[in-house]
């Protein structure tokens, strides 16, 4: 199907050549040509020329980096006396790990196919994955100034069975410090590497954002008529002059 636009004294006329062929009524034909144009969706080996191997290797970064934070965060999780409760509520570890791999499917995906339209998609998930990543860096610095642990070492507890306080003795209360001490240090580690993660999450998503646009810009100025890489548009424009 063909769509032409006439343009005359101030009237904009289209006019819709239907394929004969095709069991589709004019208005699904339409539809289908907006969302599949040859020039947007075909692959392109001269974009696939420019982004090389870079995108496959950077969306790996993207998919280890989402995987530790389900990891890690999982295990902050279910220690949810010790996190803040920005991370108890929203559980931000897990479904940023989630789209931190949706990112770098999409970069493996837009080296292996690379058509103008997934190209696109993946730099615009990669300039959305910077705010993600720079948001992640603040959570889980808020997440290490929020870890408490004094509640382990308490003067006294409660003997539930006597009815009485107990107070530790000088020994117990020493071992209890240690302990604390050992897993505000697991808890702490835990997070520096979390905030390392976001840190290299950042620089992933700006590299394939600038590759992605290098290579989309890169195209764009090196484009010639003999290219096989230049489709017919789905929309011809065709101005007419009014005779005299």
């Amino acid at each position: 199907m063909s769509v032409t636009m006439t343009r005359s004294d101030g009237v904009t006329v289209f006019t819709l050549t239907p394929d004969p062929q095709s069991s589709l009524p004019p208005i699904c034909q339409i539809l289908r040509g907006l969302c599949y144009s040859p020039v947007c969706c075909s692959v392109s080996q001269r974009l696939k020329k420019f982004q090389g191997a870079s995108q496959s290797v950077l969306g790996a970064l993207h998919i280890m980096v989402g995987l530790l934070n389900i990891g890690l965060g999982t295990i902050l999780l279910n220690c949810a006396s010790v996190t803040s409760w920005q991370m108890r509520d929203y559980e931000y570890p897990i479904w940023m790990g989630v789209l931190f791999i949706l990112f770098g499917i999409m970069n493996i995906l837009s080296e292996k196919f690379p058509s103008p339209c997934l190209v696109i998609l993946s730099v615009t998930l990669n300039l959305s994955g910077v705010a993600f990543a720079i948001a992640a860096i603040a959570l889980y610095i808020i997440n290490v100034l929020k870890i408490w642990l004094e509640w382990m070492c308490d003067d006294y507890d409660y003997n539930y069975e006597n009815r009485h306080r107990v107070t530790p003795s000088p020994e117990e209360m020493t071992k209890c410090l240690e302990t604390q001490d050992l897993v505000l240090m697991i808890l702490r580690s835990i997070n520096a590497v979390l905030i390392v993660l976001a840190v290299l999450e950042l620089c992933v998503t700006i590299s394939s954002a600038v590759l992605g646009i290098k290579a989309l810009k890169q195209k764009t100025e090196n484009k010639c008529p003999d290219d096989p890489d230049q489709y017919k548009p789905l929309l011809e424009e065709v101005t007419s002059n009014p005779a005299g």
